[in-house]
């Protein structure tokens, strides 16, 4: 069934923009409420958000939403991804919520849910909800006396901060190390360093001055220009970029190369494999990590398991099968044994603990591997299905063919853009950028023809 709001990662769009309207935010809140009411307990719900100006907006919607519903609504303001999830468990609460779009641009927002147990919500919960949304909701409003009450929850930083800090093995201590960190005037621009400062290090700050308009704009992980020239400028150690909502992280070493998320899973994998604590015998990713993980990961005599491309598969997978690392080529990793969902600053703390044990710089702990040569192109696609057409499946046969064991083919709609995405990478790069435009250019005429 085609879903018209939830896509892979919550409800998300432009503000005051369908679907990401005061409306819809206020009717999700009745609907998941709704769902979510159940038993003779008194129901609650916690409601954090990034600090994007549409948030004000969609955080008073939600509210009377889900009051309405019968649910008293705790507000958490500003905070983690990782902390809401959290905070969802050590509250009790029947639900949680997290206000934020992530990695993108102030202008767009976004509405992710957790249920109690802290993990993102199923498909069949999402597609329960997505079915209230298109009915009269009257009905399930709660009565006059048991609308629910609103109340701002004061020290919800410190409990994240002690969260954060008690990850960290307790032989190590952050003391001799300069960090920088570039929290994307997000969520994160308080507690992140915070965390740091007290676990001993000597701490840079930037993109830690919100003002509604700024948060991943030139900065952040996915704009680490700012930080690698903080990290020159400092002579820092490391430099730890987040993202708008702080469930990624993109490590900058001392010579302000860049560390993405395949490098930083090797680094925890072989980490936590040397200590016993890893489980599952390898980690969880996604088809479009890199080859040369895989290989990394062989050499140790541990596994890679592929998932479709979303954090909530990777989960997923790890909670089917007891793994407790994931994560995803873009920095966002989870580790089961501390939260339920991508936690940008805890996988940084793990960074920072083999550094620290090892005595090493940041470029030697964290170059784990060689990447292969992976090169990812799109075609926009205006309708019609074009990878099912006989001459585009031959074509991707060939290629694979042609790879063999040398090399990865992916090519996949997306989830979020009318677009077809064509992924391939193996040891010849030349090879790999003739395979990928001899796709394209398939995928293309066949789009034209039709």
């Amino acid at each position: 069934m085609k879903r018209r709001y939830f896509g892979t990662d919550g409800i998300r769009g432009q503000s005051n923009v369908f679907p990401m309207t005061p409306d819809l935010a206020m009717r999700v809140g009745i609907a998941a409420g709704t769902i979510f009411r159940r038993g003779n307990h008194r129901h609650r719900v916690v409601i954090g958000k990034d600090t994007r100006l549409s948030g004000y907006m969609l955080e008073n919607a939600m509210v009377a939403g889900f009051t309405a519903a019968g649910l008293d609504a705790f507000i958490l303001g500003p905070i983690p991804t990782p902390a809401v999830a959290m905070l969802t468990r050590s509250l009790r609460a029947d639900l949680g919520v997290m206000i934020s779009a992530s990695h993108n641009p102030y202008e767009d927002n976004g509405i992710k849910l957790f249920g109690p147990d802290g993990y993102k919500l199923s498909d069949d919960i999402e597609a329960e909800i997505e079915d209230l949304l298109e009915k009269d909701l009257n009905a399930r409003l709660a009565k006059s006396d048991d609308i629910g009450r609103a109340k701002r929850v004061d020290g919800v930083h410190d409990r994240y901060i002690e969260h954060a800090k008690r990850t960290l093995p307790r032989d190590v201590t952050l003391q001799g190390l300069r960090i920088a960190i570039d929290c994307a005037n997000g969520a994160a621009y308080k507690v992140a360093p915070a965390v740091l400062w007290e676990l001993g290090a000597e701490v840079v700050t930037i993109g830690n001055e919100p003002n509604g308009t700024n948060i991943n704009l030139n900065c952040g992980s996915t704009s680490p220009v700012a930080l690698q020239k903080k990290v020159d400028e400092v002579r820092a150690d490391i430099g730890i970029a987040l993202d708008g909502d702080a469930d990624r992280v993109i490590i900058v070493d001392e010579n302000g190369s860049i560390v993405d998320g395949d490098q930083l899973m090797a680094v925890i994998a072989e980490s936590w494999a040397e200590s016993q604590q890893l489980r599952g015998n390898g980690i969880v990713a996604t088809v479009m990590s890199n080859l040369g993980l895989e290989r990394f990961l062989d050499d140790k005599g541990l596994g890679l398991a592929r998932t479709k491309v979303g954090d909530r598969y990777v989960v997923e997978h790890m909670r089917q099968h007891n793994y407790n690392v994931g994560g995803e080529q873009s920095g966002h990793i989870v580790l089961s044994d501390y939260g339920t969902t991508g936690d940008g600053l805890v996988a940084a703390l793990q960074i920072l603990a083999a550094v620290k044990r090892t005595g090493r710089t940041v470029s030697e702990v964290c170059r784990r591997f060689e990447p292969v040569p992976q090169l990812l192109r799109n075609v926009r696609i205006s309708g019609g299905k074009p990878l099912e057409d006989i001459q585009v499946q031959k074509a991707i046969a060939d290629a694979e063919a042609e790879l063999a064991r040398n090399g990865r083919l992916v090519i996949r709609p997306s989830g979020t853009e009318p677009l077809i995405r064509v992924m391939a990478e193996g040891d010849d790069r030349a090879q790999i950028e003739r395979i990928v435009n001899e796709l394209i250019g398939t995928i293309s005429n066949v789009r034209t023809a039709a």
